[in-house]
């Protein structure tokens, strides 16, 4: 929990899933990948690179354990609604009720027991699109208690938990995925993990131990936190100075899509069990839903490279000093408990992206003209969030009515599909031609696509505007040429492949060129 209407607040174990052999969901594109499209020109000049093959990178479903002082705000509960219907993509590992500074004598696992009741009711319904869905009694095994005590207050001999210990078993499980901790409030149940592996593991494990770990934590809600970081100097810790459901003066950024009447029309009303548990917003909607929607696999998201940008923000690593703490309000209860104390190590923060307007076909007039930066468009660290609200929004909306409507009833996400002539990744020479073509892409449910290619600028070292003139950033196949370089430059092009259903869904696919003289 925290007060996400200030600025700071807002990423293969073997499961027993249920089988089941009769979903509704189809499995195989309608027709082959298309290597090149009438604007295709191949003349070569692509050279792939090798796919990453380190074992301990971010392959597969991510595992996730979740910390919650559920009951301090009610968004904490908005939050593991929507996590809940990703529970097909994610490998959740542990929902651990903790305190914070906003409940500091409590844990309540009660309040997360009761959304997993009502996915329990829809489940039946859910397997109807993807088979993936873990079973209630499953989810349910995984909910466990931290300490009740505050802080550090609840880190040390005897302070043991079944939250700190069911951390410790997923850390010593044999998969070699990365475990994120998302925090959502006081993360001391993973401090006491930390010190009793440092208490009874020898260096050299402990050290193999903690190199698995990914924290993205909702700002500091208790001070164990600047302990943690303090301590375990290579522990990989982001944390967010940004806002999800926060009021962004641009309407670009969709605000209507996370105020009350939208969330009531879209998520609550009329929407089964899981709109029924899914509560009216308090202090500020979902701000710690981004701690885990970098996890969902829609293409973009590369939770390995934090700086590349998807759903859940992007950063850089530096050492910010100190951080902020979350403000006073009037008429609520403030966090000036914690003290904020210097960074000794770099974090991975919140970094700022340009927006450079919607994605969309633009007008070609324009497009002729070439790319230009546009001074009245925001840069901030607001930006890397809130540029996909609306995919976010339109994307769980339409994950929610799965819960109550057949396949063929609602609608579900588009598949992006590199052709042959685009690898993931590759090398070219500075003048040369190259395509970024997707015209293999499909949708299950038989929509029209819509595409847009666009250069995620930040997201490289090449920092200049690549021209797609003369051609509309909307064709499937885009050719473009590579800029003159100096020296060795790296350039990332998003795809986003929209469907033409209700609510309309995006996926992506992520170009990295590599551009040398």
């Amino acid at each position: 929990m925290n007060f996400r209407a200030v600025s700071l607040a807002f990423v293969m174990c073997s499961l027993p899933w249920a089988t089941i052999h009769a979903q509704e969901y189809p499995h195989n594109p309608p027709f082959p990948v298309i290597p090149c499209n009438m604007n295709c020109l191949d003349k070569g000049h692509v050279r792939p690179v090798p796919p990453n093959t380190d074992p301990v990178a971010d392959q597969g479903k991510h595992r996730v354990i979740v910390l919650t002082d559920m009951g301090a705000d009610n968004d904490d509960s908005q939050s593991i609604v929507r996590l809940l219907l990703y529970s097909n993509d994610i490998d959740i590992e542990g929902l651990i009720a903790t305190t914070s500074t906003f409940m500091m004598d409590r844990t309540n696992v009660w309040l997360i027991e009761k959304p997993v009741d009502a996915y329990a009711k829809v489940r039946p319904n859910l397997l109807k699109h993807d088979s993936n869905y873990p079973t209630a009694a499953h989810l349910r095994s995984l909910i466990k208690a931290g300490s009740p005590l505050y802080g550090m207050g609840g880190v040390g001999p005897g302070k043991d938990s079944e939250g700190s210990e069911l951390i410790i078993s997923a850390l010593k499980r044999n998969d070699p995925r990365p475990l994120w901790i998302t925090v959502w409030g006081g993360p001391n149940v993973l401090a006491q993990a930390l010190w009793k592996l440092r208490s009874t593991e020898s260096p050299k494990t402990l050290n193999a131990l903690v190199a698995k770990l990914r924290v993205y934590a909702i700002g500091d809600q208790d001070d164990s936190g600047f302990w943690m970081r303090r301590e375990f100097p290579s522990l990989f810790w982001i944390t967010p100075v940004i806002s999800f459901g926060g009021a962004t003066p641009i309407e670009d950024s969709h605000p209507e899509m996370v105020s009350s009447d939208w969330v009531a029309k879209n998520i609550q009303q009329d929407h089964g069990p899981m709109g029924e548990v899914y509560p009216d917003t308090i202090y500020g909607n979902e701000g710690d839903t981004p701690s885990f929607l970098g996890l969902i696999p829609n293409g973009l998201n590369d939770p390995s490279h934090p700086s590349y940008g998807g759903w859940g923000g992007r950063f850089v690593l530096t050492n910010p000093g100190t951080l902020p703490t979350f403000p006073s309000m009037p008429n609520a209860r403030s966090q000036n408990i914690v003290k904020p104390i210097p960074e000794t190590r770099p974090l991975w923060v919140s970094a700022e992206d340009q927006y450079r307007g919607p994605m969309m076909h633009a007008n070609f007039s324009a497009l002729l003209r070439g790319a230009k930066k546009r001074a009245d468009l925001p840069k901030d660290t607001s930006v890397p969030l809130w540029r996909w609200r609306e995919d976010v929004q339109n994307d769980f909306a339409a994950r929610i009515e799965w819960t109550t409507k057949p396949y063929n009833g609602a609608n579900h996400p588009p598949v992006a599909v590199l052709a042959r002539n685009t690898p993931q990744e590759f090398t070219v020479h500075s003048g040369e031609e190259f395509h970024l073509n997707a015209t293999g892409s499909y949708d299950p449910d038989h929509d029209s696509l819509s595409f847009y290619w666009f250069q995620y600028e930040e997201a490289g070292d090449f920092h200049e505007l690549i021209s797609f003139a003369p051609f509309s950033q909307g064709l499937a196949d885009q050719p473009v040429t590579a800029p003159k370089v100096n020296s060795p430059k790296t350039i990332q092009f998003i795809l986003r492949v929209t469907d033409k259903g209700t609510p309309p869904i995006s996926r992506y696919r992520r170009v990295i060129v590599h551009v040398v003289p």
